[in-house]
Order: C-alpha cells, then structure tokens, then sequence
C-alpha cells in the first residue's frame, strides 16, 4: 500500500469527489466536494488530500483540512474525510491513513490535530483523546477528537 499527495495522481481526482460526496454528503453537495478536492491540487499547504493506492488502484483517502467544523473554526488543523474503499476495510488502512496525516502534520510544523465523528470507539483506539461535543451544520451533534504532535 502506497499513500501519497493526490496532486501526485490527479486522475483520481474525481473518484476521491464520489467517494466524499457519498459518505459525508447529502443530494446537493457533490460541487462542494469538488471545490475541496480541487482546492487541495492548487499547491497551498491546506487543504491537502492523500490517496491510498494498493498496485495502482484507488484504495482510501484523506484530508488534512485547515478547517473542517464551521462551528469551530477555532481549532486547526483538521484530520478530515477519511475514507476506505469497501474492498479494503478491515486490513488497517484507516490506521495507516490516520498515521501518515499525523506525520505529515508534524513535517508542517503543526503541534496538535483535530478531528470530529458522529461515532465513539473508533479513532480514541489510536490515540485521538475526546475533546467535548459540537454540531455539524446546521445542527448535527457531532464528537470532536484531538491529538498532540
């Protein structure tokens, strides 16, 4: 399994668009994440977003977003839109995806990361400690996760 910058690879730029706009969006929001996506090839230092690839073929994904909670545009940067293809789930990879956001991260000069779920259980077994609660516009209860670097 290779992780690297989507810009490395930017024909998966609309598969990695499908891939979020189905799992976090709703009916209307596909040019959302498409914006996001597209804004992470401009060569800025956020948004960024990485690719999985497992012999070429498109595997996860995962942002580190300078803002991924409108409600707490206090706290930055983000672990955002971690995705992993069906085919791929249960072998690690979401740990992996999570690994190379922190240690990119830590390249960046960043000293903490945070995240939101709208689940427990899941990212405090890699060491994200719960913060509190938030919401998820316009009023979605949403837990919010932070790790130091």
């Amino acid at each position: 399994m290779k992780i690297i910058n989507l810009s490395e690879r930017p024909e998966f730029q609309d598969a990695v668009t499908d891939w979020l706009w189905r799992a976090f969006g709703s009916e209307n929001s596909r040019e959302f994440f498409a914006s996001v996506v597209q804004s992470s090839l401009s060569g800025a230092d956020l948004p960024q977003t990485f690719i999985a690839l497992d012999e070429g073929r498109l595997a996860g994904t995962v942002g580190l977003w300078r803002c991924d909670l409108i409600s707490r545009q206090d706290l930055t940067p983000w672990l955002a839109a971690l995705y992993v293809d069906k085919h791929f789930r249960s072998r690690g990879l979401g740990q992996q995806l999570q690994q190379f956001v922190l240690e990119q991260s830590r390249r960046s000069g960043f000293g903490e990361l945070y995240l939101y779920a709208d689940f427990t259980g899941y990212y405090e077994r890699f060491g994200w400690k719960y913060i509190g609660d938030a919401l998820d516009y316009p009023d979605k209860p949403v837990h919010l996760f932070h790790q130091l670097l």
